[in-house]
C-alpha cells in the first residue's frame, strides 16, 4: 500500500520488466477504477468496491475521500452489511458539481444541453434556424452563445467539456462533407474557437439512445433527418470504422436511376427518405391519402438500404430515431415488409424494429455522455490528494 492510495488491483497484463509506474500516475489510475464501479454499479460501500476493486479497504476510504473532496461522489445513510456487521455508508455518484456540454449542428436547428456526473439534465436550450443559408463561422458563433448561455443557467456547476455533434463524416475535428448544410472541408474545431471535441450526429445519437434510452449493446441506430446517418453500437461501444466516418446509410443507394443527390451521386436513400421526401405527423394521422403513399414510399427505400445493412453488419435491434421516431407507426410496416422480402430466406429470424425513446435530444445527450464517460475514466483532474 502507498501513502498516496496506490496499492492498484493485480493486473492479468502486468509484466516485472516494466519500470514502475509513479505514485502520483498510481493513484490517479485507482481514482478512476474506484469511480468507475461506482458509476456502474452504485451505490456501493467501501467494502463493496475494495471486493470490486482488489484495493485494500484502507486505500480505498482514501480514494473515496479524495472523490467526495472533489464533489464527484456523494455518501447516503448507513445501510446494514458493513464490516463486522456495522452498518456501511453507500457511496454514489453526485450530480452537485462536475457537467458536460453537448452541442449540435443540424440543418435546422441548433441545440444545447448540460448534464450532470448522474446524467441528469439539467438545462436544454434549442433555436429553430435554417443553418443552410449561414457561413459555418456564422453558425458555430451562434451554437457557441446558445452554449454559454446553456453553462450560465447551469450555476454551481463546473462543465468539463465539450462535444459538437454534426450532420457529417468528421474527423481531427474537421467536417469533410456535410452536403445538407453546404459544408465541404471546414475545420469545425478552429472555427468553434474554444476547446471541443467534434463528432458525428448520428453516431452521438446512438450513444444517448444506449445511456437514455434502453437500448441493448448491440443495435443500428438510423437518424433520419434532412439528411440520414446511422450508429452501428456493438458489445456496449461504437464502431468507428478504419477513419472514422462509418454510418453514412443516407447515401445508400436504392434505386440506381433515381434522382440527384446533394452529395453528387443519385438514388441516395436521403432523397427518398430524408426529412424532405416525408409527409408531416399530421398528414398521416388524419388519413390522408397522398401522405399515406408517400410514407409507404419512403419506408420502402429505408427497407432496401436496411437489409443491405443487415446483411452486413448483422444487428439485433434497429432503432429509427430523428423524424423516423413520431412517424414510426407509418414507416415501419413498409420497413419490415422490405426486410421481410430481402432478409427471411437468408437468416433465421429479423432484428427487431423500434423507435428511438430519447427523442430530438438523443446526440446532445450523446455528446454530454463522451464528456462525462472522459471524467469517469479520469477524475485525478478534479481530485486533491487527501495523503
Amino acid at each position: 500500500m502507498r501513502p498516496d492510495g496506490g496499492d492498484i488491483v493485480k493486473s492479468m497484463h502486468a509484466n516485472p520488466t516494466q519500470a514502475p509506474v509513479r505514485h502520483g500516475a498510481m493513484r490517479a489510475q485507482n481514482l478512476g477504477l474506484v469511480l468507475g464501479e461506482v458509476a456502474r454499479g452504485g451505490p456501493l460501500t467501501r467494502a463493496a468496491l475494495a471486493e470490486l476493486t482488489g484495493l485494500t479497504k484502507t486505500t480505498v476510504s482514501r480514494l473515496v475521500a479524495d472523490l467526495l473532496d472533489a464533489g464527484l461522489v456523494s455518501e447516503a445513510p448507513a445501510v446494514p452489511g458493513g464490516e463486522r456487521g456495522r452498518p456501511g455508508v453507500e457511496v454514489s455518484l453526485s450530480g452537485d458539481r462536475v457537467a458536460a456540454l453537448g452541442l449540435e449542428v443540424n440543418v435546422a436547428y441548433l441545440a444545447a444541453c448540460v448534464v450532470d456526473l448522474t446524467r441528469r439534465v439539467r438545462v436544454r436550450k434549442v433555436i429553430h434556424r435554417d443553418n443552410r443559408a449561414e457561413r459555418p463561422e456564422d453558425v458555430l458563433a451562434a451554437l457557441r452563445a446558445l452554449g454559454d448561455d446553456a453553462c450560465a443557467a447551469a450555476s454551481g456547476l463546473l462543465v468539463a467539456g465539450t462535444v459538437l455533434a454534426v450532420p457529417g463524416p468528421v474527423g481531427k475535428g474537421r467536417v469533410h462533407n456535410a452536403p445538407n448544410l453546404g459544408w465541404r472541408d471546414v475545420d469545425v474545431a478552429a472555427l468553434f474557437g474554444r476547446p471541443v471535441t467534434v463528432e458525428n450526429e448520428a453516431n452521438m445519437a446512438a450513444l444517448g439512445e444506449l445511456e437514455y434510452g434502453g437500448a441493448p449493446s448491440d443495435f443500428l441506430y438510423v437518424s433520419g433527418e434532412t439528411g440520414v446517418g446511422a450508429g452501428l453500437v456493438s458489445g456496449g461501444a461504437l464502431f468507428r470504422g478504419v477513419t472514422g466516418v462509418a454510418g453514412e446509410l443516407g447515401h445508400v443507394s436504392v434505386a440506381s436511376d433515381g434522382p440527384p443527390c446533394r452529395c453528387g451521386a443519385t438514388g441516395c436513400l436521403e432523397v427518398h427518405a430524408g426529412r424532405d421526401a416525408l409527409p408531416s405527423q399530421d398528414a398521416l394521422a388524419s388519413g390522408d391519402p397522398s401522405a399515406l403513399d408517400a410514407c409507404r414510399r419512403a419506408g420502402r427505400a429505408l427497407g432496401v438500404a436496411l437489409s443491405s445493412a443487415v446483411n452486413l453488419l448483422d444487428p439485433g435491434t434497429i432503432v429509427l430515431g430523428g423524424v423516423y421516431a413520431p412517424l414510426f407507426p407509418w414507416l415501419a410496416p413498409a420497413v419490415e415488409e422490405v426486410l421481410a422480402e430481402r432478409l427471411a430466406s437468408l437468416r433465421p429470424e429479423l432484428p427487431a424494429l423500434t423507435a428511438s425513446t430519447t427523442g430530438p435530444d438523443a446526440a446532445v445527450l450523446g455528446a454530454a455522455g463522451q464528456v462525462l464517460q472522459r471524467v469517469i475514466a479520469e477524475p485525478a483532474a478534479y481530485a486533491r490528494s487527501t495523503a
